[in-house]
């Protein structure tokens, strides 16, 4: 007897699809999507791809909108899509197999790497010696050398604090001129930003001077330390301790570049006694109450209005012997005998203006 159920309709051999995975179907709509890149594809493509599953593992190639055309070409660039052939449809492939291809690539290629690293210094070689031939005043330079010329004396100094790992000590007793501060603010921010601490000494004379006021603030707030010396001390630089460059002669052209660790040890030593005697400095204080007024300036304003030279000290971050220095300077400049005639003085002279 024959069998009353229909035969089932054939199937064309362009919508069969492949075997479905677990993945497929349903399934894939509960896999969330990144909402940024993943691995090799980014949020788009991975959408992408999980709509693929849903659909069966197969899509048909004008069921892909124009809009993300794009983002089916970096899913078949990196495999997870491959293109039928047969009737211009795409599948699914195993990311797994997918990740082991890549994995793979990616191991070959970054051993190509680590093989070219490895031999480009030699590769490089005979440009190395030509460069090392060529004669220029900026390269090192020997230990317990003399530089001349303020150009070449900046370029090492530069190389110096370029290759400095822990620490700069630097004192400089004399005249800044504000285009230098510039320069030395250029290379010491990035010195600071590397974890190594400056430590620089100046004259009392710098309060007079706005740009090394607003030098000091801006280094102090990067991490360095600015102290302030009346006493004569000498101009020196050192790098790691094991680097000092110095006046080489009275002639501000001429530097000496030394090394020796005994010479080097002790110019450390004179400065650390230097340092132990410096003042500390309210840098933010100054920069913040008057940018455009010099320290005698401001003291001699809080002087007419009453303060007594402890609270001026205290009020602009400075020692009481600084304050009097500057007291000192007016009191000269006003042709005052005391602090009390100093002070009407000067007050009488804010109300004649």
């Amino acid at each position: 007897m024959a069998d009353p159920t229909p035969a089932p309709a054939p199937v064309p051999a362009s919508t069969v699809q492949a075997p479905l995975r677990p993945a497929f179907g349903p399934t894939a709509c509960r896999v969330p999507a990144p909402t940024g890149a993943c691995g090799p594809i980014d949020a788009a493509a991975w959408r992408l791809y999980l709509d693929v599953l849903e659909a069966g593992g197969r899509i048909a190639a004008d069921a892909v909108p124009a809009q993300r055309q794009h983002v089916l070409a970096g899913l078949l660039r990196t495999g997870l899509l491959v293109s039928d052939g047969l009737d211009g449809s795409y599948l699914a492939v195993n990311p797994r197999f997918v990740a082991d291809t890549l994995s793979t690539e990616m191991n070959t290629e970054a051993t190509r790497l680590l093989n070219l690293a490895e031999r480009l210094a030699a590769d490089l070689d005979p440009l190395i010696a030509a460069y090392d031939s060529v004669p220029r005043p900026a390269e090192p330079v020997p230990a317990d050398h003399q530089l001349t010329g303020r150009e070449h004396i900046r370029q090492r100094i530069a190389q110096l604090g370029s290759t400095c790992r822990e620490e700069a000590l630097t004192s400089h007793p004399g005249p800044l001129v504000p285009a230098a501060l510039e320069l030395s603010l250029s290379q010491d921010l990035p010195i600071l930003h590397r974890g190594c601490r400056i430590l620089t000494l100046y004259r009392p004379t710098v309060l007079t001077e706005p740009a090394t006021v607003r030098y000091a603030a801006t280094v102090t707030r990067a991490g360095g330390e600015v102290r302030l010396l009346d006493e004569p001390f000498q101009r020196a630089l050192v790098f790691d301790r094991t680097t000092a460059v110095v006046p080489a002669a009275d002639d501000p052209d001429r530097a000496a570049v030394i090394s020796d660790p005994a010479t080097v040890a002790m110019i450390v030593a004179n400065f650390e006694r230097d340092w132990s005697r410096a003042e500390r400095v309210s840098w933010h204080s100054l920069l913040d109450s008057a940018p455009t007024r010099t320290a005698v300036d401001q003291v001699g304003r809080l002087l007419a209005q009453g303060l007594t030279q402890k609270a001026i000290a205290t009020r602009l971050g400075l020692s009481e012997r600084t304050v009097a220095a500057h007291i000192a300077h007016l009191r000269e400049r006003y042709d005052a005998e005391t602090l009390f005639q100093l002070g009407w003085l000067m007050r009488r002279g804010k109300h004649d203006a």
